[in-house]
């Protein structure tokens, strides 16, 4: 193994660069889904990711940054609670991860993996792609991604959405190397260049906006309700980040469980989460194109990911390059997202397969039966509906059924993002 701990600082500031080009198409994807300001997302990415390293002593090669399981709780709670309020249930979501850091340390992590077995999470990863799969189609038809308003014509939007899919799929499976890390990105550049040639990007925004520029920071506001409601979608991505910490752990060769511990990380987590929600940035998680990366350049060294969240924070205040990413065409976005949140649901569903849960079992075809329904259907029940709900629902019923769910073992299912 390469010792790359005592690089000289370019070469650090290069793999830091490729490191965050490897997670940018997916970190920018999210806040222009859900209405966020995308530099204010690059600069709570830098920060959360500079959090993370300081609660965990720089031990971990990770780099945090925006999470696609809140995607769908994000977009529904906009709507019903408003941007600022939306902001601090999801302040709450990270407080709920320093809250199991606690007890993690208290009791160690076995509580964890019984109170959300496979056959909890599952199902509950599954919601979060499958009801995220009606934005993805509106947005490859032209429309915005409640459906409500036609941006773009169908005929036209639809063509350059499948180019944009056909390419992303063409560079995840036909590819090797660092290439079929960036898929997301080639997806992004050539549906662009087709949607230029076809007349519908407006470039106004990039000549009207400063060269430098404060990200458009929002601060988050509190209600019982808002908390409520985004509370229990933190359930899905406390198992996708044990899951991160293992691959992650697998590809070093450190148990990064016992140094510096899953409640350090965790801890870390949930503070950067908090932080990102307290300017008004997407919840932050660990990112499996990152961990790719790492194992393709076999960089272990975690000052990497400091240099990407430096340059990342650099980025947030370039005002005409936040305006650029906001110029890309609904199609684009949409035609790729087909992908993305079909491939959530994929994970949810290999969750399921890989831990041989019985669905011949009574108790576990309730339990998945339910969570698929309440979660889709967006059921609500009070304060609660939708995927918070059925994330509830899914843990409870596990808990009161009679017999016994399956075990993770090697908890190496992650959602992405």
């Amino acid at each position: 193994m390469q010792d790359h701990t005592n690089d000289p600082v370019w070469k650090q500031v290069i793999a830091g660069s490729q490191m965050l080009l490897v997670a940018f198409g997916a970190l920018v994807l999210m806040p222009l889904i859900t209405g966020l300001d995308p530099n204010v997302a690059l600069f709570t990415a830098g920060i959360g990711t500079l959090i993370f390293h300081i609660v965990t002593g720089g031990q971990i090669p990770i780099f945090l940054a925006s999470s696609f399981a809140f995607i769908a709780p994000i977009i529904a709670a906009k709507g019903r609670f408003g941007m600022e309020e939306t902001l601090g249930g999801l302040m709450a979501a990270g407080i709920l991860y320093i809250v199991l850091s606690g007890l993690v340390k208290a009791r160690g992590t076995g509580f964890i993996t019984r109170l959300l077995p496979p056959v909890v999470i599952g199902p509950v990863i599954m919601v979060i792609g499958l009801s995220l799969a009606p934005v993805a189609v509106h947005m490859a038809s032209g429309r915005t991604g409640d459906g409500a308003n036609q941006l773009i014509p169908y005929d036209t939007a639809i063509w350059i959405a499948m180019i944009s899919l056909l390419v992303t799929v063409v560079m995840s499976v036909w590819t090797s190397g660092f290439l079929r890390l960036i898929p997301i990105m080639f997806g992004i550049i050539v549906g662009y260049v087709i949607s230029y040639f076809t007349g519908i990007v407006d470039f106004s925004p990039i000549t009207d906006a400063p060269w430098l520029a404060i990200p458009n920071f929002v601060a988050p506001a509190f209600s019982t309700g808002a908390i409520l409601f985004m509370i229990p979608v933190a359930i899905a991505p406390a198992i996708e980040h044990i899951g991160d910490i293992l691959a992650i752990g697998n590809v070093t060769h450190k148990d990064y469980l016992k140094k510096p511990g899953l409640h350090r990380t965790l801890l870390g987590d949930g503070l950067a989460t908090s932080a990102a929600a307290a300017f008004g940035g997407p919840p932050n998680t660990t990112y499996s194109e990152v961990t790719g990366a790492v194992v393709l350049t076999r960089n272990f060294n975690p000052k990497v990911m400091i240099w990407a969240a430096a340059i990342a924070i650099v980025l947030a205040f370039v005002g005409k390059f936040g305006a650029a990413l906001q110029t890309i065409p609904v199609p684009v976005m949409g035609g790729i997202l087909c992908l993305l949140f079909g491939s959530i649901a994929v994970v949810g569903l290999n969750t399921l397969i890989r831990h041989q849960v019985d669905l011949s079992q009574a108790r576990n075809l309730v339990i998945v039966a339910i969570t698929l329904v309440f979660g889709i259907g967006g059921m609500a029940l009070g304060q609660m509906e939708g995927i918070a709900l059925c994330a509830v629902a899914a843990i409870v019923l596990n808990l009161v059924l009679p017999g016994k769910g399956e075990a993770w073992g090697n908890i190496d299912e992650t959602p992405d993002h």
